[in-house]
């Protein structure tokens, strides 16, 4: 119960001055918001909320602020604006008297946060099947505020067939309030979120919830699907398993996951996978391009002996999906059960894929799951079919990679052919905290153009205000229509950190990255009898990220400037916890990759806790790096990414706080000493 409350959120309506550690911010007893209180709900993947329809659609214009747990330990609560993507209906019937079912809605969340998440189950009416149901929901508090509420029901049927879309679970012996519409239905025994509040039955007992198959029933794009995120359910959805696989994979943690709580219950879920298995297996399912359509993953299962799928309604519609089918196969013998799911898992990795290539990296992570279970409870002649299939499939994924990379880049954004604008900042050798700032405009024709000096001094919080008027008059000077220049900011490796492009300029009320590119470069410069600079070889070949400082979710010291040396050219450095604990020996970190000749490298500047779990930011950071294929095109990419997050689009909130570091070989910085002299 202590992992579905931490995940269980109260939705409110928008209410202009509220603030959020004001009364009702400090904890669950706390007084209510200055927003009406609408109802609950709860995380179902970072940054997605789950609630009910008839809940979400009663925020002003589609939008909502979400109050939830920011600190398990002290119960501090924090509140988060949040637009609602879908609803399912997305209006009320005229005459209605009640929110049609299936009655729900995801909220994505337009600013990043760290939270917890539930488990979702990946069967099939799991909520009928349930014998142990519990709820969860925020209520009046009979003290006044709004408190967590959480009981026991038990499942009295449902109304509506299991093909039907309104189907409905209804529960009874136990009373359901006001406000715990939108929460959690929990399955105790298996341990996992089994459907969704929809009702209360007026002065009695129970109520109606909603299995959580029914988001199967989202509408499928009618557009070509070109990545997850086209699709809300698979975007959702492996979004979810990555967050458990990560959580469980990672050592570094000392509460105990949904996992380790899982493997405890009396009837675990994922059948004679274990919970840890299965785990393991969806995140990796997860990390895959998702089934071509639903037609094609039925038939996938249907090519396996026993397995029925059409027998589960709604249809699976996602790789979690059809491993729950497995679950209730007719197979009953351990090993050919095991079968099933390795057969499963060779089909899923030779599918149709018209969302995006399967990379190898991923190909190999699934195939290395099947080889484990399949040493373990396979016979030997099955196992060596299975290594001649993953042959065929290995030279395959083999031969699209090298295709891939041999196709050359359209359009190259090469920014060192434009004018860009260049800012120093120095700190003062002779006054503590004061700092020197200057602006120019860097022609690539002539020399620099000089906007505006100040060797006075001033605290670094205090430069932002002072040179905005320089920033804006610099840019007016090189800005084309629809295309911004670059901004190259200047400093000591001690302060690659500054969050320049966080800086807002009153022209337009907006971050700076949001608008342009925002790099970082280093006012050091590496010793003359050290290596040169490393170049990248050419518009086609592929660049891939390094992370050089954390493995493991643990924070490691940056090699030394000889094991940095052996990277290969394509590589761009990343420091995962650059902002954790930005000292000296960070600095020197820094300086090793400025002396080993790098031009690139990406610093996460947000600190992180030190047993935070960092693995969805090396996958993405990876997967950016490799879709900018070139160095020249970085900054572009994290512009991309910072006007992403700007815009509160969740599948880039991972970048939030990611900077830059970006030395163009095609630009030389003018000499500090000469830089703004008249001509």
């Amino acid at each position: 119960m202590g992992l579905v409350e931490d995940a269980t959120v109260r939705i409110h309506r928008p209410a202009a001055g509220y603030a959020p550690d004001g009364p009702g911010g400090q904890s669950p007893g706390g007084g209510l918001p200055g927003g009406e209180f609408l109802g609950s709900g709860f995380f179902i993947a970072p940054s997605w909320i789950l609630t009910c329809a008839h809940v979400a659609m009663r925020g002003e214009g589609g939008v909502v602020n979400v109050v939830f747990k920011e600190d398990r330990y002290t119960g501090k609560l924090a509140e988060v604006p949040g637009r609602v993507v879908v609803a399912m209906p997305g209006t009320r019937p005229p005459g209605a008297t009640g929110w049609p079912a299936p009655d729900l809605a995801l909220i994505q969340l337009l600013r990043p946060v760290e939270h917890a998440c539930v488990y979702v189950t990946e069967r099939s009416g799991a909520l009928l099947r349930g014998s142990d149901i519990r709820c969860v929901g925020w209520v009046n508090s009979p003290g006044g505020g709004l408190k967590l509420r959480n009981g026991a029901y038990r499942v009295n049927g449902s109304y509506g067939a299991s093909d039907d879309v309104e189907q409905v679970v209804l529960l009874d012996e136990g009373w359901l309030e006001p406000g715990m519409s939108g929460g959690p239905v929990i399955d105790f025994a298996r341990g996992e979120v089994v459907g969704v509040v929809k009702s209360r039955l007026d002065r009695q007992q129970g109520g109606t919830a909603v299995g959580i198959e029914r988001l199967r029933t989202l509408e499928v794009p009618s557009t070509p699907i070109e990545t997850e995120t086209d699709d809300i359910y698979q975007s959702v959805f492996h979004a979810h398993d990555r967050y458990h696989a990560d959580r469980h994979n990672s050592a570094v943690g000392t509460e105990r996951t949904w996992t380790d709580v899982q493997s405890e219950r009396p009837a675990p879920p994922g059948g004679i996978l274990g919970p840890r298995l299965r785990a393991a297996l969806l995140g990796r399912l997860a990390e895959l391009p998702p089934p071509a359509s639903t037609r094609s993953l039925l038939a996938l299962l249907d090519g396996l002996p026993g397995v029925y799928s059409r027998d589960h309604r709604p249809a699976p519609r996602g790789w979690r999906d059809g491993l729950g089918v497995l679950y209730d196969t007719r197979v009953r013998d351990r090993q050919a059960r095991f079968g099933l799911i390795v057969r499963y898992c060779m089909g899923v990795l030779t599918a149709d894929r018209p969302c995006g290539q399967l990379s190898v990296t991923n190909a190999k992570e699934l195939w290395g799951w099947v080889k484990q279970v399949a040493d373990v409870e396979l016979p030997r002649d099955l196992r060596r079919q299975l290594d001649m299939e993953w042959a065929g499939i290995r030279l395959r994924l083999e031969q699209n990679r090298q295709q891939a990379v041999r196709t050359p880049v359209s359009e190259p954004v090469l920014y060192g052919e434009r004018d860009s604008v260049v800012l120093n900042v120095e700190l003062q050798g002779w006054a503590r905290d004061q700092y020197d700032w200057r602006v120019a405009v860097d022609r690539q024709a002539s020399e620099a153009e000089p906007i505006d000096v100040d060797s006075r001094g001033a605290p670094l919080g205090t430069v932002p205000d002072r040179l905005a008027a320089a920033l804006a008059e610099a840019f007016r000077r090189c800005d084309e229509p629809g295309s911004p220049a670059m901004l190259q900011v200047v400093v000591a490796p001690a302060l690659l950190g500054l969050p320049v492009d966080d800086w807002v300029l009153p022209s337009n009320g907006l971050p700076l990255g949001a608008v342009r590119p925002v790099v970082l470069r280093s006012s050091y410069r590496r010793p003359a009898d050290e290596s040169p600079a490393r170049r990248d070889a050419g518009p086609v070949r592929g660049i891939r990220a390094e992370v050089v400082d954390c493995q493991d979710d643990l924070r490691v010291r940056v090699p030394d400037v000889t094991r940095l040396r052996g990277l290969t050219d394509d590589t761009v450095p990343v420091l995962c916890r650059y902002g954790s604990r930005p000292d000296s020996d960070v600095t020197a970190g820094v300086v090793r990759l400025i002396d080993t000749g790098f031009g690139a490298a990406l610093l996460q500047r947000r600190p992180v806790e030190a047993d935070a779990v960092c693995r969805e930011f090396h996958r993405r950071v990876a997967e950016a790096v490799s879709d900018a294929r070139t160095v020249d095109r970085l900054p572009w990419k994290i512009h991309e990414l910072r006007r992403g997050v700007g815009a509160g689009r969740t599948e880039m909130f991972w970048s939030d706080g990611v900077a830059l570091y970006y030395e163009d070989p095609n630009r030389v910085l003018p000499d500090s000493g000469e830089f703004l002299e008249a001509p």
